[in-house]
C-alpha cells in the first residue's frame, strides 16, 4: 500500500486527475442548490448525482423540471446528453480493458474529464492512473458537494455567481490544450467551436455539443477513409 501511494504521488497523470477532480467536483455545489430550487428534494438531488453521475445530463434534467416539463421529458433530455458517455466507454474499454467489477466501476465513472485525462497520457499505466484518479475523485467530490449545495439551498444565493462553472471549463481546457498539436487538430477544434456557437440559439440546451461531436466524428471518419484509400507506394 505505501508503494502504491508513493507511485500515485509521483504520477503526473494522478496529479492532473486530482486537479481536475477538485475543479470539477466543486461545481457539484451548484447542481445541489439548483436541484432543490427546481422543486426536487434533497434525497432526489443526491440520488441523481449518485446514479446518473453526468453533470450535463443532470443539469438538463433539473432544467426541464424547473421549466415545468414532465419527468419523462426530463429523462429524455438527460439521456440524449448522456449518449456521449457511451462513445467514451468504447474508447476506455479498448484503452484500459478493465475486467470484473472494475468494468462496472469504469462504466460509471466514464465522463468527459476522466476520459480526457486518460487520453492525454502516452504511457498505458499513466492512462489508467489518470482515468481512475479523475473518475473516482470527481465522483466522491461531486456527490459530497451536491449534498452540501442541496442542504444549503437558498442560503448560498445564486450559485452561478460563484464562477464554479468557469473553473471546471478552464481546468478541462487546460487538460486538452497539450493535445492540440499541429494545424489539423486546431482546425477541427475551430470548426467544432463555430458549429457549437451557431447551434446554441437554434436547438435545445445540450444539443450543440452533440452536433459538434458528430461533426468531429465525421471529419475523423473522412480522414481515416482518405488514409486507407491513399496509395501506399509508387509503382515501378
Amino acid at each position: 500500500m505505501p508503494a502504491a501511494t508513493a507511485l500515485l504521488r509521483e504520477s503526473p497523470a494522478a496529479r492532473t486527475g486530482l486537479s481536475i477532480a477538485v475543479a470539477t467536483g466543486a461545481y457539484g455545489v451548484s447542481f445541489g442548490a439548483l436541484g432543490t430550487a427546481s422543486g426536487l428534494g434533497v434525497l432526489e438531488v443526491c440520488a441523481l448525482s449518485l446514479l446518473t453521475f453526468s453533470g450535463g445530463s443532470q443539469f438538463a434534467f433539473i432544467g426541464v423540471i424547473a421549466g415545468g416539463g414532465s419527468a419523462a421529458s426530463a429523462a429524455g433530455a438527460s439521456t440524449l446528453l448522456g449518449l456521449r458517455n457511451g462513445v467514451y466507454a468504447m474508447q476506455i474499454n479498448a484503452l484500459l480493458r478493465p475486467r470484473g467489477w472494475r468494468r462496472l466501476a469504469a462504466a460509471h465513472v466514464t465522463i468527459d474529464e476522466s476520459t480526457a485525462t486518460a487520453l492525454a497520457q502516452e504511457d498505458r499505466a499513466e492512462q489508467a492512473r489518470g482515468f481512475w484518479v479523475a473518475g473516482l475523485g470527481i465522483f466522491l467530490l461531486w456527490n459530497l458537494t451536491t449534498l452540501v449545495g442541496a442542504l444549503a439551498g437558498d442560503a448560498m444565493g445564486d450559485p452561478q455567481r460563484w464562477g464554479l462553472d468557469g473553473a471546471a471549463v478552464a481546468a478541462f481546457l487546460g487538460l486538452l490544450w497539450p493535445r492540440l498539436r499541429g494545424r489539423e487538430p486546431w482546425a477541427i477544434a475551430a470548426v467544432c467551436a463555430a458549429v457549437t456557437v451557431l447551434c446554441i440559439p437554434l436547438v435545445p440546451p445540450g444539443v450543440p455539443i452533440l452536433v459538434a461531436a458528430a461533426v468531429a466524428a465525421t471529419i475523423g471518419w473522412l480522414q481515416l477513409r482518405r488514409e486507407r484509400t491513399a496509395p501506399t507506394g509508387v509503382g515501378a
